[in-house]
C-alpha cells in the first residue's frame, strides 16, 4: 500500500497469536486507530516457531483467517514477517527494528495490553531495555492494572517515561479471548458471533479447535 511509505504516516503494529482472530481484536484495532489517529494498523500473527507461545493451529490457518477478517478495512494490513524469520529472532525488539527499517518515514507504535507492560517492566522480555528505549507504545488498559503505578514501580519503565507510553482505555470491557472461543469449539459450543463469519466458516470447514492442546 503506497500510503505506508509517505512521510509522517502513523502506523500501529498489532502482534498477537490471532488463534483465532476475534471481533474483539478487530474492534480494538479500530478503536486504537480512531483514538490515536493512526493511518494504518499492521496485524502481525505470531509464528509457531516462538518459544514463549503455544499455538493451537498452524501458521497458514491463522494467516488465512486474519486475512479474511481484515480484508474489507483499508486501514488494516496483514504482515507475515514473523512467519519467515529464524527461531530466536522473533523477539519484539527485532520486529520493531524491521518495520522501522522498511518504513523509515513512518511514526511507528507497538500496540499492547497493560499486562504485557507489566511483564516488560518486571524484566521478563528478552532485550527489554533495547525495545523500550528505541520505540513508542500504545498501551491498552486492563482491569485491575494500574498503568501509572506499573511505570512508577519499574526502574526500566520510569526511566523512559518521556511520553513514549500512550495510554488508552477503550471505555468498554470487551475481553472475550481466543482461548474462550477455542474452548467453545472444542466442547461443541457455539461461538459464531464472537468472530468474523468468514473465520467461523473457515474453522468449521477445516475442523479446527476440535481439541485443546495442554
Amino acid at each position: 500500500m503506497e500510503g505506508l511509505f509517505r512521510k509522517g504516516v502513523k502506523i500501529g503494529i498489532y502482534g498477537s497469536s490471532f488463534d483465532p482472530i476475534t471481533n474483539v481484536h478487530l474492534w480494538t484495532a479500530s478503536t486504537v486507530a480512531h483514538r490515536k489517529k493512526l493511518d494504518f494498523i499492521i496485524f502481525l500473527p505470531s509464528s509457531t516457531k516462538r518459544r514463549d507461545k503455544l499455538m493451537q493451529t498452524e501458521d497458514t490457518h491463522r494467516i488465512k483467517m486474519a486475512g479474511f477478517a481484515i480484508e474489507k478495512n483499508e486501514k488494516f494490513i496483514l504482515d507475515d514477517y514473523e512467519m519467515n524469520v529464524l527461531p530466536g529472532e522473533h523477539y519484539t525488539y527485532y520486529t520493531m527494528e524491521y518495520f522501522k527499517d522498511i518504513l523509515p518515514n513512518a511514526e511507528i507504535f507497538f500496540i499492547m495490553g497493560a499486562d504485557l507492560l507489566v511483564d516488560i517492566g518486571a524484566g521478563q522480555w528478552t532485550k527489554a531495555e533495547e525495545l523500550i528505549s528505541n520505540n513508542k507504545f500504545i498501551v491498552m488498559a486492563r482491569d485491575n492494572i494500574d498503568l501509572l503505578g506499573t511505570i512508577a514501580k519499574s526502574p526500566l519503565l520510569r526511566n523512559y517515561d518521556d511520553g513514549r507510553f500512550q495510554m488508552l482505555d477503550k471505555g468498554l470491557a470487551m475481553e472475550i479471548s481466543s482461548t474462550y472461543i477455542r474452548e467453545e469449539f472444542a466442547r461443541g459450543g457455539e461461538p459464531r458471533y464472537l468472530l468474523p463469519d468468514s473465520c467461523y466458516q473457515y474453522i468449521k470447514e477445516h475442523h479446527l479447535y476440535k481439541t485443546q492442546r495442554s
